[in-house]
């Protein structure tokens, strides 16, 4: 099929019908993804490249106005300072991009709570919302309870989300703690997260079941900073006789702190004192030694968000497994000390 030039500063989609020599109805169910078993893919494929060439833009405003969509989902997460989080949006916005929709990021200023009112109605400005666990709090501000809602790392059997995504995070647990026994580290410390929600419980309730009673297990809890975590390490740590050999954190940023709470201690990582992590972010490399970690894979964890909640707006079930993580072994463990 030959292209006609058409001379017009901005084509429409009759415009792209002519130069591709099809029908207008068969421009809007290609460039509107409604081609499937009424069109072949040789015939959609020259559709598309015409519209590329001829620099063809759909009128969205017309477009969601007939559709009563505006091909936008929110992602409440509780902030963009966090790495993984930064991830999450980066995998959740390659799928909305290629289905024709837009995230709209709503964080929380403070990175612990809910902004507040993001929208005067969250149903005029979105279709739908995908929220992480840890900032379920903000979904009260949103208002919208009809909203199709996709929760990310949440308790499955809880609340009104119409699909979930989860990471296998009990196993991430175990196989952390089973690379640390493997070493013979029987007295343990869990350093937790000091926030309320699913996430952080699943790691606890894991941790405790999995290890056994030939082992010591203590849980010492922190805020989400570096600086949290070095203080409530460099108590902990304090008493030579009540000492763990291996520190199990929640996460990156604690893991960090208990390294300097460790040195501060005079205590070293891995000879005196093993230490984990959960997340790989770009800090578990910059720490020195290297840490132990978890890998979450957070963009994963945003495409499936967003691919779970285009099945739910589309009206199909969701069902897919955890999404697998895995133990990244680096210099932060080794041996427990004799």
């Amino acid at each position: 099929m030959a292209l006609q030039e058409i001379p017009v500063t901005r084509p429409t989609s009759r415009d792209v019908a002519t130069a591709a020599g099809v029908s207008q109805a068969t421009v809007s169910l290609v460039l509107g993804d409604k081609w499937r078993g009424r069109v072949s893919e040789r015939t959609a494929a020259h559709v598309r490249e015409t519209a590329t060439t001829l620099g063809y833009r759909p009128n969205l405003a017309a477009r969601n106005l007939r559709l009563g969509s505006t091909r936008t989902a929110l992602l409440v997460v509780p902030a963009l300072t966090n790495e993984f989080f930064a991830r999450v949006y980066t995998g959740a916005a390659r799928v909305a991009a290629a289905h024709g929709f837009g995230v709209v990021l709503y964080p929380s200023p403070d990175g612990t709570g809910p902004a507040r009112d993001p929208f005067a109605s969250a149903r005029a400005a979105i279709d739908g919302v995908i929220a992480s666990s840890m900032a379920a709090a903000a979904l009260d501000a949103i208002g919208g309870d009809d909203l199709p809602l996709v929760m990310l790392d949440s308790d499955p059997t809880a609340g009104r989300a119409a699909a979930h995504v989860n990471l296998a995070m009990t196993d991430g647990v175990r196989q952390a703690a089973e690379h640390l026994l493997g070493h013979g580290h029987r007295r343990f410390l869990h350093l937790a997260a000091d926030v309320d929600t699913w996430t952080f419980h699943i790691r606890a309730h894991a941790l405790a079941t999995l290890l056994g009673p030939t082992t010591e297990l203590r849980t010492v809890r922190a805020a989400l900073s570096v600086d949290a975590a070095r203080t409530a390490m460099e108590t902990a740590l304090a008493n030579p006789t009540e000492r763990p050999t291996a520190i199990l954190c929640d996460d990156d940023v604690l893991a960090a702190g208990a390294c300097k709470a460790a040195r501060r201690l005079g205590l070293r990582v891995p000879e005196d004192l093993s230490v984990t992590g959960i997340d790989d972010l770009g800090l578990a490399t910059a720490v020195e030694p290297e840490l132990t970690t978890v890998r979450l894979p957070a963009e994963q964890v945003g495409e499936h968000g967003m691919n779970a909640l285009l099945a739910v707006l589309e009206g199909r079930p969701w069902t897919a497994p955890d999404i697998p993580v895995h133990l990244v072994v680096r210099d932060s463990t080794g041996p427990a000390p004799a």
